[in-house]
């Protein structure tokens, strides 16, 4: 009678180990709270510490990964706006005979990558060129904050983490270290090399900069999950365009126009640099026997624009516009 007893208990003991609640939610997990070789003892339903995520079985796990080709491109796409955004403003407020332009172009270089370099080192492990990271699994993975479960519609479990540790929080730690160390730098080169501008315009590059790192600051709060799927094709498309606006405005029609300034030759190649970043970047060069060779079709929108300027005549239309016909 005793034995029958002993095994309806330790049968229902197991019975209420069955059916204890799953852990709800997609992003909620169990903390692990101690380890004695084969033992683990986890704690409640929750979220999970920064630098881990849940896995299949509702439990935080470090993350361990080494960042794929396709993350690494994310953060170079994420890296280059600022830096793209500098020289641009630069360029605009320059002016075309100041001689000052090409040592801003140099130092917010050298800004963009020590911030990067810095990042680097003050991300997990810090102080090595490295980081470890979990791999993105979808869209949603970017917007946790969104799958809070309310097991009674009323109380909400709060798991908000970040599960593609560290790409989201990585970019905003980079545009930190770019703001100070341009307000450390660009000012006092600024001051001693901008002789040939008036004192208005030559901090008006720095003042864009103010502007357009909270703008990159919030894009990337926003729609850092929408810009990790839909960078290489951004970076296709607004390449193809500022090429012909480029090549349009400065009245290009013929290789010797294309030769004849090393200006116009530095731009060419820099877009050509994006055209090949973005064939990379959707590609992901899975089969690299296979996507090397589209890597040809680099210079293709250069010698198009070239082989049809003369059926568009972009000066003709710019002296047009320009006299308001």
């Amino acid at each position: 009678m005793k034995g029958e007893i002993t095994q309806s208990l330790g049968a229902w003991v197991l019975f209420t180990v069955d059916i204890q609640p799953a852990c709800l939610g997609l992003y909620c997990g169990k903390t692990l709270l101690f380890k004695n070789g084969s033992t683990e003892i986890y704690g409640e339903c929750g979220v999970c510490p920064r630098g881990q995520r849940t896995n299949a079985q509702k439990y935080c796990q470090p993350c361990t990964e080494s960042p794929e080709l396709y993350d690494w491109l994310y953060l170079g796409f994420m890296a280059m706006l600022p830096l793209v955004l500098h020289w641009f403003f630069i360029e605009w407020y320059s002016g075309k005979k100041s001689s000052s332009a090409l040592f801003q172009h140099i130092t917010a270089l050298f800004e963009c990558s020590m911030a990067a370099i810095i990042t680097l080192l003050v991300s997990d492990p810090v102080g090595v060129l490295y980081i470890r990271s979990c791999r993105v699994l979808m869209l949603s993975d970017w917007y946790t904050m969104l799958y809070n479960p309310s097991p009674d519609y009323v109380t909400t479990v709060h798991c908000t983490h970040e599960a593609v540790y560290p790409l989201y929080t990585i970019v905003f730690i980079y545009y930190a270290f770019c703001l100070v160390l341009m307000m450390l730098l660009r000012p006092l080169l600024v001051k001693k090399i901008a002789c040939g501008l008036g004192k208005s315009d030559r901090f008006k590059s720095i003042y864009a900069a103010l502007y357009f790192f909270p703008i990159l600051t919030v894009l990337q709060a926003v729609g850092g999950g929408l810009l990790y799927y839909a960078f290489p094709y951004i970076i296709l498309v607004l390449s193809l365009v500022t090429l012909a606006v480029y090549m349009s405005a400065s009245e290009i029609e013929n290789c010797y126009d294309l030769l004849v300034r090393k200006k116009r030759l530095i731009v060419l190649f820099s877009h050509w640099l994006l055209h090949a970043y973005g064939i990379i970047s959707i590609s992901r060069v899975d089969k690299l026997e296979q996507d090397l060779p589209l890597l040809a079709l680099v210079p293709t929108p250069a010698l198009f624009y070239l082989f049809t300027a003369k059926f568009t005549e972009p000066s003709r239309i710019l002296s047009e516009g320009a006299n308001g016909h």
